[in-house]
């Protein structure tokens, strides 16, 4: 049956990752990383159902070619600990053909990412026919109109004016100096050191100590970047690919739906499963236990128990609504008859008197 799983990661050199390695083992290839000098050879890996680069307008058509791609990705990041690309991994229906889902992720990730000029790069693969998912590889620099990478981060230089301190990039800096702001460099003040304009330092005759101004820790994220990383935008995406997904489904005549909630919000008590991943499940098929499988089968046996005792609950309260009114019944009638025997008491009483 049709599952919801939407999976994302960032590719980041902090944690040894490449985007050409990335690359190459989705697309099953063989790829040279230009920045390392290491070749990732991928090409006896099983499983590729599809593959394909799609780009915006504004991209170099050489871009095409993914290897390409990614050594320029590679080659504009310069810090040790640069992202390099984010990734997602979906689950596909099963009840699609191939055609279908080739057909939802192309028109998924032009709408979602190529659209909001990010270049894409995606495979499918499905090793054993029942798990069919896809890798959607993405840019995360956005580009000039001439296909130029932007900024990601721009330094923020933290100014003063009237006591007044404010952020500005170097190009907003120009304007904002003919209005009186003023830059802040670190002086000696006495045994201290102070961040102070120069004007100001110049008064009291100190010391410059730092020819670097004063500036914002992480600098200007460019607005696009922004966006594009914030926890709004990954709610959007995460509930675009359900709506995609049921859309084919329903399309296709297939009485199926997925949805992007946790099981909180769909108001369902149940308790989830956890992503297994391929590794547990060779594990499994060679005869081996593994730890996420046989947490998976408690959670599974905990949720038929827990239906059952709902199951029992429901027919309990069903019986006792049946029987409320046999009950009320009941006891008007014995009501009735200790009215009738104390009336009946008086009456003899009142006579022997």
């Amino acid at each position: 049956m049709a599952i919801y799983h939407m999976q994302a990661k960032v590719v980041s050199r902090g944690s040894g990752r490449s985007a050409v390695a990335a690359s190459a083992y989705m697309s099953c290839s063989r790829m040279y990383n230009d920045y390392d000098g290491i070749q990732h050879d991928y090409t006896r890996k099983q499983g590729l159902i599809y593959q394909e680069v799609m780009l915006p307008p504004m991209a170099s058509s050489e871009w095409n070619d993914r290897e390409q791609l990614w050594n320029a990705v590679e080659e504009t990041e310069k810090t040790k600990d640069s992202r390099l690309a984010k990734e997602f991994v979906v689950a596909l229906p099963v009840e699609l053909d191939k055609d279908s889902n080739i057909s939802l992720l192309q028109d998924f990730i032009k709408k979602n990412f190529v659209d909001m000029g990010m270049c894409a790069d995606f495979a499918i693969h499905d090793t054993d026919g029942h798990n069919p998912h896809a890798h959607i590889l993405l840019t995360v620099r956005p580009l000039n109109e001439n296909g130029t990478w932007q900024h990601k981060t721009e330094k923020e230089y933290l100014c003063i004016k009237d006591g007044e301190e404010k952020g500005f990039t170097a190009s907003e800096f120009k304007t904002a100096q003919k209005q009186g702001w003023e830059k802040q460099y670190r002086y000696k003040v006495e045994k201290k050191k102070e961040y102070l304009t120069s004007s100001a330092a110049q008064e009291k005759g100190y010391e410059r100590i730092d020819k670097h101004p004063k500036s914002s820790r992480y600098g200007r994220q460019n607005p696009i970047s922004e966006q594009w990383n914030s926890d709004e935008q990954l709610c959007i995406w995460r509930a675009n690919w359900a709506d995609a997904v049921n859309e084919m489904l329903a399309r296709n005549q297939i009485n199926a739906t997925i949805d992007h909630r946790s099981f909180a919000d769909q108001g369902i008590i149940e308790q989830p499963t956890i992503h297994e991943g391929y590794i547990a499940q060779n594990m499994e098929k060679k005869g081996m236990i593994a730890d996420r499988c046989e947490i998976n089968r408690q959670i599974r046996a905990d949720n038929k128990m827990l239906r059952e005792l709902k199951a029992k609950v429901a027919k309990l309260a069903e019986a006792v609504e049946k029987s409320i009114p046999i009950i009320a019944e009941t006891l008007e009638a014995i009501r009735n008859h200790m009215i009738f025997t104390q009336y009946h008491l008086l009456h003899n009483e009142m006579q022997k008197k």
